[in-house]
Parts: C-alpha cells; sequence; structure tokens
C-alpha cells in the first residue's frame, strides 16, 4: 500500500492579521487541517509541516515575530519541518522531493494557507514533478485580493484555484472525502 503524505503549509499565526470580515473565506479551514492531521496521525502516515521564514524585515512572518510560530492546531512533531521563503514547499530547506524521494512517497495530500498562492504553487509543482495529489479545497482558506480595479472575493479566487488545479494538477477534495479515500 503506498504512504500518502500530508503536507500542511503555512499555518501560522502572522495570517490572522488579515482575518477580516468579508476579505477571507472558510472560517473551518483550521478545524478541518486538524482533521486531517487526526487521520493521518491514527494511520501512522508521514505529515510535514512547512513553514513561511519570511526575509523582509517588515513581514509579520519572519523568524523570531510571533507571526511566525505555527497556529494551534498544528499539534505533535511532524516527520519533516520545511522551512522556505518563496511560494513553493518544493523550494525549501531541507529538500521536499528529496525526502519524499528517499521515503517512496509518490502521493501527497496538501492543505494549509493561502489556497491561491502557496497551497496552489506547491500543488501545481508537485504535479509536474508525477506526484499524485489530493488538494483539500475546505482545509485551505484565502483573502480578497484587488488587481487592476477589479477586487476578487476570497471564496471566487479559491473556486478559481480548484477549477485551475482539478484535473491536470490534483484531486480537488473535500476533507471528508480526503479521509474516506485514506481508508
Amino acid at each position: 500500500m503506498a504512504k500518502r503524505a500530508l503536507i500542511v503549509i503555512d499555518v501560522q499565526q502572522g495570517f490572522s492579521t488579515w482575518d477580516e470580515p468579508g476579505e477571507r473565506n472558510n472560517p473551518d479551514c483550521e478545524t478541518n487541517i486538524a482533521k486531517l492531521i487526526e487521520a493521518w496521525r491514527a494511520r501512522g502516515l508521514p505529515i510535514v509541516f512547512v513553514r513561511h521564514d519570511s526575509t523582509s524585515p517588515t513581514s509579520v512572518l519572519r523568524p523570531g515575530q510571533p507571526g511566525n510560530d505555527f497556529k494551534p492546531q498544528l499539534t505533535g512533531t511532524p516527520d519533516l519541518l520545511v522551512s522556505k521563503s518563496v511560494n513553493s514547499a518544493f523550494y525549501g530547506s531541507p529538500d521536499l522531493h528529496a525526502w519524499l524521494q528517499q521515503n517512496s512517497i509518490d502521493e501527497i495530500a496538501i492543505c494549509g494557507i493561502q489556497t491561491n498562492m502557496c497551497c496552489d504553487i506547491t500543488a501545481r509543482m508537485a504535479g509536474n514533478l508525477g506526484y499524485n495529489v489530493w488538494f483539500a479545497l475546505d482545509a485551505t482558506h484565502t483573502f480578497a485580493k484587488e488587481f487592476n480595479g477589479v477586487k476578487l472575493s476570497a471564496e471566487q479566487l479559491s473556486q478559481a484555484t480548484a477549477t485551475n488545479l482539478s484535473g491536470d494538477f490534483a484531486e480537488v477534495l473535500s476533507t471528508a472525502q480526503v479521509i474516506e479515500k485514506l481508508g
């Protein structure tokens, strides 16, 4: 039976800075992430925590700041902790791809913050690297974003991400579907 690793991306205190009504979607994200962690632990499957260690001197996500800490839903010790300063978990330290290969893992599930940023980019890279990817959409969240005078809601961005990932890069699922498929 294949080992599917859970990749939990950037579930850090600093993102609460942007938790404004109407700007963030999916208030159940962190609860769903905790359910996935529990399901993985119950089955003895590998878990990877990814932390964004910003290099910007003003970022709430820079090391040494309270915003860099994980949210309380991330419990226990992961099998691997990846530190990154860019969007993809595959460009962090230690090398996620090398670790997955060394552990004969070619199936992953992705959850975390933000849906359309680090979670999306990691899922796309994983798909391109040949991994079988489950993207737990309701175990991610994002924030509204404006460009060129047009503002998209967090939910619109989330649905666009799901649409873009589905089929080509990942199987987009709910937390309940992921746990059911995990067996």
